[in-house]
C-alpha cells in the first residue's frame, strides 16, 4: 500500500510496483488534468509538483512517490498568478500541454520570481508544445512574475 498527499489530500493507494504516478493520478484518483504524451519524460506534458519540485509523472514508479507530497494542475490554486496570466495572454491553442507547462512555469516563478528571458528558457526549454505557443508562454509566465510582485 503506498501513501501519497495529492492536492493536500492524503490517499492510500493499491497499485502495482512499476505503475506511474501519472496513470494513478489519472485511473486511480481520477485526477486528468496530468497529460500523457510521450511516455518517457521527455516532452513535459505530464509534469506536476513533488516535494515542491517540477517531475515527469510518467516516469515515476508510485512506489516511489510513496509518502510524497504531489501537486497536479488542479491542486494550483485558481487565483495564482500563472493561472491567471495564462487567460489574460491567452496561452493556450490547443490546451493538451497547458497544464505540463503551468506547473513547470509555477515552479519557476516558486524558486524566482522576477525571472529575465534566459532564465524562462532555460526552465521551460523542456516543456513541448506542438502549436507553438512559446511567445505567449513566456509572455505569461513574464506577466505572472509582475502579477505575484504587485501583489507581494
Amino acid at each position: 500500500m503506498i501513501s501519497i498527499t495529492v492536492n493536500g489530500k492524503n490517499y492510500k493507494i493499491d497499485a502495482p510496483p512499476g505503475v506511474s504516478l501519472l496513470w494513478v493520478l489519472r485511473d486511480y484518483l481520477n485526477l486528468n488534468g496530468t497529460k500523457y504524451s510521450c511516455g518517457i519524460g521527455e516532452c513535459g506534458s505530464c509534469t506536476v509538483h513533488i516535494n515542491g519540485e517540477p517531475e515527469r509523472a510518467c516516469t515515476i514508479p508510485i512506489e516511489e512517490a510513496d509518502g510524497s507530497q504531489v501537486m497536479t494542475i488542479e491542486g494550483l490554486p485558481e487565483n495564482h498568478s500563472i493561472k491567471r496570466a495564462w487567460i489574460l495572454e491567452q496561452v493556450p491553442q490547443c490546451g493538451y500541454c497547458q497544464p505540463g507547462q503551468m506547473m513547470q512555469a509555477a515552479a519557476l516563478l516558486a524558486e524566482n520570481q522576477n525571472p529575465d528571458e534566459d532564465d524562462i528558457i532555460a526552465a521551460m526549454d523542456d516543456v513541448l508544445c506542438r502549436c507553438g505557443t512559446y511567445p505567449r508562454i513566456k509572455r505569461a509566465i513574464k506577466t505572472a512574475a509582475e502579477l505575484s510582485r504587485k501583489e507581494g
